[in-house]
């Protein structure tokens, strides 16, 4: 049994704008939140890059990142990720290299390689590049490149950026970041928070190939949970239901701002809607105290995973405070925080 104390504790906001709430409104919850989980000792908190959805206000990732490293003082902030099809790598270590200079170790640079969009959207960031599977790689080592020391004779040179070293995080749902994490010996989270299906093998291929670098002598793998807690079992799943409905509407491709809970949503689906809506949320640990200690330490014994990225969905943004609580006191964050430079 991997005892839970063990794990670092993180959180991946999407920055969700609510139902009856603003971009602003978003943004400022953000930031009350993000100072909350530094408070009860979180490692990190990530912001994703999403583009055209009325529900997600984070598509300016750097900027996000800046705004909420400039109102904490330990936590290590970052992207999970910035989708790196939508920029040049150059733009990316110059936007990194920025934050690294003003919040100096506690800046990560999560990369995923999906558009995070449709594709309309997707030719409106890159105009007609047509990607193909040798782009990432090439990519990632770019941006390794432009935030090492510059090399003599070196002639292209992020300014800021170089020397930087921000750590460089893959993300994936899928083998393909796996494998390239474990060859470049990189840190990898799994997007199991949305896309659990490949958890295991992912992370069992991602500590077999790996291969120590400069960066990492040792896999480091993070896993990502949706979270829902309440004081009861009951009222943690009526908050839930703000989440299966937000997963239904990307499922049936009705994506919307996170709406309110309802009572009974689940039950008033048919078999298969909720079977798909489980499906997606296979990962998920929602319920009272006891229950969502007993999914975190199965999650743990299942993945041996070294961090949790939680994801916590919750409308009310007081009862998602206390949510993170709940989870902060079942993995037993009572240590103080380490010092952010320390840590991958």
């Amino acid at each position: 049994m991997k005892p839970l104390h063990s794990i670092r504790l993180s959180m991946l906001d999407l920055v969700a704008v609510r139902e009856g709430g603003t971009v602003a409104d978003a943004l400022a919850i953000a930031l009350r939140t993000a100072q909350h989980v530094e408070r009860l000792g979180f490692t990190r908190y990530w912001l994703a890059e999403h583009h055209n959805m009325s529900g997600i206000a984070s598509s300016a990732t750097a900027v996000l990142v800046g705004h909420i490293a400039g109102g904490t003082q330990r936590i290590r902030v970052g992207s999970g990720g910035v989708m790196l099809p939508n920029h040049a790598p150059l733009v990316v270590a110059e936007a990194f290299g920025t934050l690294a200079e003003l919040h100096p170790g506690r800046i990560d640079l999560g990369l995923g390689r999906a558009p995070g969009t449709d594709p309309l959207t997707m030719r409106a960031l890159r105009r007609d590049r047509v990607e193909t599977e040798e782009d990432f790689p090439r990519d990632v080592a770019e941006l390794q490149r432009l935030l090492d020391d510059p090399q003599p004779g070196q002639r292209l040179i992020a300014m800021p950026g170089a020397g930087t070293k921000v750590p460089i995080w893959l993300l994936g749902s899928s083998l393909f970041s796996a494998q390239l994490a474990a060859e470049r010996g990189l840190p990898y989270a799994f997007a199991s928070h949305f896309a659990p299906r490949y958890l295991l093998q992912a992370l069992q291929m991602y500590r077999q190939n790996f291969r120590p670098s400069k960066t990492l002598d040792k896999p480091y793998a993070v896993v990502g949970v949706p979270l829902i807690a309440a004081p009861t079992d009951d009222e943690a799943e009526y908050l839930a239901s703000s989440t299966y409905q937000r997963v239904l509407g990307i499922l049936t491709g009705r994506r919307g701002q996170l709406p309110a809970p309802v009572h009974g949503f689940m039950e008033r689906l048919d078999t298969q809607a909720r079977a798909a809506i489980a499906d997606f949320l296979a990962c998920a640990v929602v319920g009272g105290p006891e229950a969502v200690r007993a999914g975190l330490q199965q999650l743990a014994d299942a993945t041996q995973a070294d961090e949790f990225m939680l994801v916590s969905d919750v409308f009310d943004p007081a009862l998602r405070l206390r949510s993170l609580d709940i989870a902060a006191e079942a993995m037993g964050l009572s240590e103080p925080v380490v010092p952010a430079a320390t840590i991958p």
